[in-house]
Order: C-alpha cells, then structure tokens, then sequence
C-alpha cells in the first residue's frame, strides 16, 4: 500500500488531499504507472481549469521524502508527495 498526498494545485484537481493505493495488486511498478493510472482515473475535479493528469506534468514527486524520478520503482515505497510549484515557482 501507499499514501499518496496532494499539495496546493495537485489537492484541487484530485478534490481530496490524501489516498492509499495497492499499487501491486493495480500492477504499478514505477512512479509512471501510478502517475498515469491516478490521471487517467481522477478527471472529475480540476484546478484552474487544469485536470490531474495536467498538473501532474508540473510536478514534482517524492518518494519516502527523496525526490523521484518517473521510473522509480514502488516496491517498498510507503509515501508520495505530489508538489505543484508553489508561489509561481
């Protein structure tokens, strides 16, 4: 399992801040494959007209506090943070 959390930008078009997901019982091995699932999945919501998957391209992620890059593995990883820029940066 993994808690996913949502900052500012990324919070907003997700519509909560804060989800667990089996990532291997989903068949997600890499940051990528979750990144992509949850954008795909989650389009009800949307920040400044932008969907998920739209923030999500301005993002950037953490894994267990280390930044990730999109072919990190998920096995073993308990916690992402999804950061949009903040203060227009």
């Amino acid at each position: 399992m993994v808690d996913i959390h949502y900052f500012a930008a990324a919070r907003a078009a997700r519509g909560q801040s804060t989800e667990t997901v089996d990532a291997g019982a989903n068949g997600l091995v890499t940051l990528a494959d979750l990144v992509e699932t949850l954008g795909r999945e989650h389009t009800e919501h949307r920040a400044a007209g932008l969907t998920l998957a739209e923030v999500f391209g301005r993002c950037t992620f953490l894994a267990d506090g280390r930044r990730a890059e999109p072919s990190a593995p998920l096995a073993n990883v308990e916690r992402i943070d999804i950061m949009p820029p903040f203060a227009g940066g």
